[in-house]
């Protein structure tokens, strides 16, 4: 059941995925592309201001112009980089070379300090003379130590100034073509850590990604015989549930899904139960009309069935007296269910066959009547008037519209054109066990705003199921 309409959303949730993933990624290159060709706007006029030349009236420019200055760009922002490893090479070996003095004084402390234990360690018992002498030296070598030490300190903070110097030179002369932001541009533009996680595991539907993805969606359903107006309300639903939403992305397919499911829930209308409407009032009138070959004559005949298996008595009228063997017909079932029929000669007025019918329940005590009519086209208006005649007459408690439930964009019509002339208040469709669409059910209910009651799924006359959406949904997409 409803097997085509299956693979085809299948397909499609697949494609709209894709979809939605290509244009994410092109979105955030595009953003990229923009970035870059900002900051490069950016430093040409810090440029031109710095020079005071001015502004030249901007000419349009060919591709090739165009292309030429982005390869100038890319050289000059190549040689910019390499000047600045060049800087940084020579601060780094300046660097090295003040470390290597530093250990050089530090060796030549450590050995002065030896030299001192060594004259401690030296026995007390020396001439005069060389104590005199030990003294002299060691005031002549304590200032040169000192002295050494200062010119070594006095170098070092020098050359530590000149680093730093060259250091903010390099940063306020920045290359001109520079494409990447600086530190501090970077820590402006930074976006917040929880938008960055969105950002990576979520999209953000844009009305241009919904147009894209739906246009299969709308091809899918209008082959699935799901009438245009539908597939507008369906587009109508999805868009609000979708477009400028957070998805994420590993949710992405199922979200779709859903959103689509709550649209063909919003459109199908769930029946009410008929049982205890029907056993509210005596008698209760239903007519049942559509066109011929439905199988509308069964369907009364199922309905009779699941009447009588609920204890609620019923009469049938042969008010079709235009169809060649439709009271045999109808009679036929009615031997089968053992139920009355009560009918006229052919060539009768049909609304005076259903008005006795109605009689013979008041006078019998029977609970309901079921009124068949004769299978009529949309589009005759003679017949159409006919049936409002029996309406008129009969003033029934249940309009019921028959159709196929693959007759498609033809029972949509039919609908529509029954619905304008007498009013349904709800409708049965047949044949729903071999439909491989699912359409005709949202058409239908989405037209006349009223109820599928019962789907029609084989010949037995137990193959009669109350309608239920939520079922009926799950079967769609399952």
């Amino acid at each position: 059941m409803f097997n085509f309409f299956k693979e085809k959303i299948k397909s499609w949730l697949g494609k709209s995925k894709e979809k939605i993933e290509e244009s994410a990624k092109k979105v955030e290159e595009a953003k990229e592309e923009i970035k870059k060709e900002e900051v490069i706007k950016e430093k040409k006029k810090e440029e031109i201001k710095k020079e005071g030349k001015p502004k030249k009236v901007k000419k349009r420019k060919t591709v090739e112009e165009k292309k030429e200055e982005k390869k100038i760009e890319k050289e000059e922002i190549k040689e910019a980089e390499k000047e600045e490893e060049i800087e940084e090479e020579k601060t780094k070996e300046e660097i090295k070379e003040i470390e290597q003095e530093e250990e050089k004084v530090i060796e030549e402390e450590k050995k002065l300090e030896k030299e001192k234990r060594v004259e401690l360690e030296e026995p007390k018992e020396e001439s005069f003379f060389k104590r005199l002498f030990k003294k002299e030296k060691k005031e002549e070598e304590k200032p040169k130590a000192e002295e050494v030490k200062e010119e070594k300190k006095e170098t070092e903070e020098e050359k530590i100034k000149e680093i730093k110097e060259k250091e903010e030179e390099v940063k306020k002369e920045e290359p001109i073509s520079r494409a990447a932001p600086t530190i501090e541009e970077l820590e402006k533009e930074r976006p917040s850590i929880f938008k960055k996680i969105k950002e990576r595991f979520s999209y953000k539907l844009s009305e241009e990604d919904f147009e894209g993805i739906f246009e299969d969606l709308e091809l899918t359903l209008l082959e699935s015989n799901v009438a245009l107006e539908a597939v507008d309300a369906i587009k109508k639903q999805l868009k609000t549930e979708l477009v400028g939403k957070e998805i994420k992305k590993d949710a992405l397919e199922e979200k779709i899904k859903e959103a689509l499911k709550k649209s063909i829930d919003n459109i199908l209308i769930e029946p009410d139960d008929l049982l205890p409407l029907i056993k509210g009032k005596k008698p209760f009138v239903m007519v049942f009309f559509g066109i011929n070959g439905t199988g509308k004559t069964t369907t009364i005949a199922k309905v009779a069935n699941l009447l009588l298996k609920n204890k609620i008595s019923c009469v049938l009228a042969a008010s079709d007296t235009f169809r060649a063997a439709s009271i045999e017909q109808l009679e036929y079932h009615a031997s089968k269910l053992n139920i009355k029929v009560v009918k006229h000669d052919y060539g009768a007025d049909p609304a005076a066959v259903a008005f006795d019918a109605i009689k013979h329940a008041k006078a019998h005590d029977i609970q309901a009547v079921l009124i068949d009519t004769a299978g009529r086209m949309h589009t005759k208006d003679n017949l159409l008037s006919e049936m409002e005649k029996i309406c008129r007459v009969t003033n029934p408690d249940l309009k019921i519209f028959v159709a196929e439930s693959i007759a498609g964009n033809d029972a949509i019509q039919q609908a529509r054109n029954f619905n304008e002339a007498i009013g349904i208040d709800g409708s049965i469709l047949t044949k729903a066990d071999v439909d491989e669409k699912g359409g005709t059910a949202i058409s239908v209910s989405y037209i006349t705003k009223k109820p599928i009651l019962f789907l029609g799924t084989g010949q037995g006359y137990d193959n009669l199921e109350v309608f239920d959406k939520e079922k009926f949904i799950e079967e769609l997409f399952s």
